[in-house]
């Protein structure tokens, strides 16, 4: 064991409310332990995780942004998608690569499965992964001029309605220019990495990781052109919320939300700071999106050799 060993550090991120996170987060720290590596956690989440005094802890309250990860090389996130989103915020503050392990549904942000928990932990300790770059968005709410809020998002923004009973009235833009109007439950601006997610469900196409590109998917639009709308990755969205409809709010990854006055107007654009996420397998995409969506491919013969 080197003295190299010891100083590497690795944060762990864990949906302490699943037993089976917690049973997986023991496992990780561990294995990483007996490697020699060091383990820092969350102190909040601590008293929830039954850890070894070796295990560092550390108060989010004390460290602004991504401070809490200063010094660690790897933040390993244990849960379904909701943690690994909430992973992917302290991963862009701080810069430093997210490897999420799925113990939810789908969970496409994810390398592994808790099923390679030893895999992972020897590929973490032979620092055999790569890290590649996401897409972000950074979303700015204006009325009357004016900033009223300004946000990111990895996967996707989205303007719905906030009252049930009533329609959202918008109108979308791109590059300055208004591209249709309608009444519905609003609109997705998406990433390629959030294709797959809830513009997904709204009826958008799936996208792969490596095309840059920005998405704007109506979501239950009234109007005869309400096509999903794939764009140039240096695009500017828009979407202007009407001056005599109901109440909208804006969601950014279905984690962080606020209110849309009548009249408001929305901006997304390509994100100025990226996410990094370490993968272990160099899998196609293809590969994942069957796995993930239990896709039927049985009868594929390939092409001829």
């Amino acid at each position: 064991m080197t003295s190299e060993a010891k100083q590497r550090t690795v944060f762990l991120l864990a949906h302490t409310g699943r037993p089976a996170a917690v049973r997986s987060a023991e496992r990780v720290v561990a294995g990483l332990l007996a490697h020699g590596l060091g383990v820092r956690v969350l102190a909040e989440e601590a008293a929830d995780l039954p850890l070894p005094d070796a295990v560092e802890r550390v108060a989010k309250a004390e460290c602004e942004g991504g401070r809490v990860l200063d010094g660690c090389e790897l933040l390993v996130v244990l849960g379904g998608d909701g943690t690994l989103l909430r992973g992917a915020e302290f991963s862009r503050a701080s810069g430093v690569p997210m490897l999420g392990v799925n113990l939810g549904r789908v969970g496409f942000l994810a390398e592994a499965e808790r099923d390679d928990l030893e895999h992972l932990v020897d590929r973490v300790v032979a620092r055999r992964y790569e890290v590649e770059e996401r897409m972000t968005l950074d979303v700015t709410v204006l009325s009357d001029g004016q900033l009223l809020h300004s946000d990111w998002a990895l996967n996707e923004a989205a303007v719905e309605k906030a009252a049930r009973e009533r329609l959202l009235e918008l109108v979308i833009e791109v590059d300055g220019r208004p591209v249709s109007g309608f009444g519905g439950d609003g609109v997705v601006c998406a990433t390629p990495t959030g294709s797959t997610a809830y513009a997904f469900s709204a009826g958008g196409p799936v996208v792969w990781p490596e095309v840059e590109a920005l998405l704007m998917v109506p979501i239950s639009a009234h109007a005869l052109f309400a096509k999903p709308l794939v764009t140039a990755p240096d695009s500017i969205l828009a979407v202007e919320v009407g001056q005599h409809t109901g109440p909208g709010v804006l969601w950014c990854d279905g984690r962080r939300n606020v209110d849309l006055p009548a009249g408001s107007r929305i901006e997304v654009r390509r994100g100025a700071v990226p996410v990094r996420l370490a993968r272990l397998h160099r899998a196609p995409f293809t590969d994942r999106l069957v796995a993930k969506f239990a896709l039927p491919v049985a009868g594929w013969r390939g092409a001829p050799h």
